[in-house]
């Protein structure tokens, strides 16, 4: 298995920052960044194979893989996606679609979490859980998150931001483990999400998945400091959450 993060995205609601650098590479502290948080959590658990998917200012990323290798001691392989600046990330999951066959813990590239979360999420494999999601199920809901209904029986049944709050389980936090065994079904849904609509999310493919009778299951992280980086009051959050956690 290896880490997979996607880093493709402008981040334009967090200028000026994003006006050279992905939004991965946002500073939260002068020498801590999302791409930092995110490949040492993959380091703690064990995992030292990782790939970036990159598109809007690549080049920041490029310039730093050879720090990042040797910082964290993982290998890094980037993933190019052109169409980061004009379509969403169904088609940057997409891009990635030849690593899915050797099993991935992916995660988005604006999101600040311990690596409690992949260890988790590494711990709800069984045999039959093909696709795992990492859920709050803690976090007070509104309108912008990314909601999921899942039950015992069937499951996730609905994954979306368009879920009244309060009929949901939980948010889905943007860290997922995605097996081989899913790689071919969800490669498919991928392409005709991105087809049917380029500006979809990759989690309208595994809608679509779940549409076609695919079971996809759910970890809950319990309580845990983590939070989405889409705007600079989102940024300050991070700042703390690192402050008061990140060791180095």
């Amino acid at each position: 298995m290896i880490g997979l993060i996607l880093a493709a995205g402008a981040g334009r609601r967090l200028r000026p920052y994003t006006d050279t650098l992905p939004k991965a590479l946002v500073p939260i502290t002068p020498d801590v960044t999302v791409l930092d948080l995110i490949l040492a959590n993959y380091a703690e658990v064990g995992i030292t194979d990782v790939a970036v998917v990159v598109g809007y200012a690549a080049d920041a990323v490029r310039t730093r893989v050879r720090d990042l290798e040797k910082r964290y001691g993982v290998t890094l392989e980037l993933v190019h996606n052109d169409k980061a600046e004009v379509w969403n990330n169904a088609y940057s999951l997409w891009c990635a679609r030849d690593l899915l066959a050797t099993g991935v813990l992916l995660a988005n590239g604006d999101t600040v979490h311990p690596a409690s979360v992949q260890r988790t999420l590494l711990g709800a494999q069984a045999p039959g859980r093909q696709i795992i999601l990492a859920l709050d199920t803690e976090k007070p809901l509104a309108e912008e998150e990314m909601k999921v209904i899942w039950s015992e029986t069937n499951g996730v049944e609905r994954i979306t931001k368009e879920l009244e709050p309060s009929a949901a389980t939980g948010e889905f936090i943007g860290v997922c483990l995605i097996t081989p065994a899913a790689a071919t079904e969800l490669t498919a849904a991928l392409d005709e999400t991105w087809h049917r609509d380029p500006h979809l999310y990759y989690e309208d493919g595994y809608q679509l998945l779940v549409d076609k009778g695919f079971r996809i299951d759910v970890a809950p992280i319990g309580t845990v400091d983590w939070v989405e980086i889409d705007n600079h009051a989102d940024l300050a959050r991070a700042r703390e959450i690192v402050c008061r956690s990140w060791p180095g």
